[in-house]
């Protein structure tokens, strides 16, 4: 049913998901819209014919406005949308036609669209598969697939295995019902666990030609509309519940503005339910004729979906963070996308060699979700753009806990962060003194080697673009308390390894003197620890920079 919904979203998250035109020549927006036009369309077969969902539907609706956007974008390109139905449609006609919902895109639009209405109905919009089902004087006659809303497939052999699903009705009486399959989930909380695949687990099931009898009894059913029943919607839910389909009465709520939806909505969204939901339904008791529906949204429905929790962004450049120690992290700098309410730009792939084996180049589109509620986490590759960009990459071999102790343009990012860390509460607790003062000294080109802004004086402090007089004299004086912060501190702020419970001798010369069997001999030290110690002391620009202290009149130097 989702995919149903997806074309009638542009209008609605156009808007919300607004980007700048790509900056293409016409031949390549010609091939990346159709190899997203592609994309699109193996995805829409593989959910409708074969009943597996090979992406999220929040993820899968962005895709599709992202290339309704690139086509307004590029409107001489001759690439059709794909239709999301192409090879949905099955043998059997529904009786009456599934008519899909059209989406409302924040509390805004729900009020605008409740505003002119009365005998207003709230439903939680159950995370499954559209199914019609046809009882013939109290017995099922049939059940079909939602298809393209007028024809569907054939379910009506795997219909009869399911518990959730009556045989026969008490009453003896010719009705059509249109519902939800769902996989039966126990105290399910959407806002905690999201879908968890439960709607592909459903579609694949009743996709097989046979169903075991646990795979049965996992399905449930919420009947969502009675096309042919009682004209006035708590006489439906009441017959409905007499009939045996009980969810409808118990998860219908009436409502008269939008804030009993509002709540409705959180309350069910953060609230344990037996089943998966992506948002709720808005519903008129009163609606047309079954006869006069079609197999397009209504006026008298319309869907309210929860907050996304995943947000497809295009990656506009790669770059490459080299911390301290020498490991690279690749960061991906996004097109600016909001996810519940954060404006996400920035995401980190975590490690060279995962970027590596993902292959995320400038132009491709990912999965973002918020790790805790507030850190953006990486999930997948959506979408990879048809032209794929050369990327400088560093080589994770020239990069180590002793490399880069000069602002080198090769070292610029672990040169940063070895300076971050010197006057970071780690190493020397500087006043005052962060990434942003460094980097002004950096782009001054004040700074050569680690140490060289103890030498800087406030008259040249006050040359350097960025700083004025007040902020001049504050630095100086925080440099000037980095000479009467103990050796230890020094040592640290300098990046030596770990030291466990070895004793440390308060002279840099005596240090520097034990070997690596000397390092074992301390409590706490093994092989490995040892020879990074011994390596630290012996390194040249190590030592350079201790005789630089050592001219300064650093203690322990």
């Amino acid at each position: 049913m989702q995919r149903w919904l997806a074309p009638l979203l542009f209008p609605l998250t156009l808007d919300a998901w607004a980007a700048p035109c790509p900056d293409w020549p016409a031949p390549r927006a010609a091939t990346e819209i159709a190899a997203l036009s592609g994309q699109l369309a193996s995805w829409d077969d593989a959910y409708h014919r074969q009943g597996v969902s090979l992406v999220a539907d929040e993820l899968y609706d962005q895709a599709r406005a992202r290339l309704e956007q690139w086509r307004q974008c590029f409107a001489e390109s001759p690439s059709a949308a794909p239709d999301p139905l192409a090879s949905s449609a099955g043998g059997v006609a529904h009786p009456v036609a599934q008519t899909g919902l059209r989406k409302l895109a924040d509390s805004a639009a729900v009020k605008g669209w409740i505003k002119p209405r009365h005998d207003l109905w709230i439903q939680p919009k159950v995370d499954g598969v559209a199914v019609t089902l046809v009882y013939r004087k109290g017995r099922l006659h049939q059940a079909i697939s939602r298809g393209d809303g007028q024809r569907g497939q054939d379910w009506t052999h795997n219909a009869r295995r399911l518990s959730a699903i009556p045989q026969t009705l008490a009453s003896q009486r010719d009705l059509t019902l249109q519902g939800e399959l769902y996989w039966r989930l126990d105290a399910h909380v959407q806002a905690v666990s999201g879908g968890g695949g439960a709607r592909s687990t459903v579609a694949g099931l009743m996709a097989r030609q046979a169903l075991e009898a646990p795979q049965a009894a996992g399905i449930g059913l919420f009947v969502w509309d009675w096309p042919d029943g009682p004209a006035e919607m708590p006489e439906r839910l009441r017959q409905l519940d007499a009939l045996g389909f009980s969810d409808s009465l118990r998860f219908s709520q009436p409502i008269t503005h939008v804030a009993e939806a509002s709540a409705w909505r959180e309350r069910w969204y953060r609230e344990p339910l037996p089943f998966a939901s992506d948002g709720v339904v808005l519903r008129q008791g009163t609606r047309p004729a079954a006869e006069r529906w079609q197999a397009e949204p209504p006026h008298w429905a319309a869907a309210w979906k929860y907050p996304a929790s995943q947000a497809l962004a295009v990656v506009q450049a790669v770059d490459f963070k080299i911390g301290r120690s020498g490991r690279i992290t690749p960061v991906l700098r996004l097109q600016p996308v909001m996810l519940d309410d954060r404006r996400i730009q920035y995401v980190s792939v975590g490690s060279l060699q995962r970027w590596q084996a993902l292959d995320i180049r400038p132009g491709d589109q990912v999965a973002i979700r918020l790790a805790g509620l507030t850190i953006p986490k990486l999930d997948s590759v959506v979408w990879r753009t048809h032209e794929r960009s050369e990327l400088p990459t560093p080589h994770a071999s020239e990069y180590h806990s002793l490399s880069c102790w000069r602002a080198t343009p090769a070292c610029t990012s672990q040169f940063r962060a070895r300076l971050a860390w010197l006057s970071s509460n780690d190493g020397l607790a500087l006043p005052g003194v962060g990434p942003g003062t460094w980097d002004k000294l950096l782009a001054a080109q004040q700074l050569d080697n680690l140490l060289d802004w103890l030498n800087l004086s406030e008259a040249q402090l006050r040359d350097i673009p960025g700083f004025g007089s007040r902020s001049a004299a504050a630095l100086r004086q925080s440099f000037a308390l980095a000479r009467q912060r103990p050796f230890g501190d020094w040592l640290r702020a300098l990046g030596l390894p770990p030291t466990g419970g070895a004793a440390l001798a308060d002279s840099w010369a005596e240090l520097a003197q034990r070997s690596v069997q000397d390092w074992q001999d301390e409590a706490g030290i093994g092989p490995s620890r040892a020879a990074q110690l011994h390596a630290f002391f012996q390194h040249p620009e190590v030592q350079a920079l201790s005789a630089q202290l050592h001219a300064a009149q650093i203690d322990g130097f």
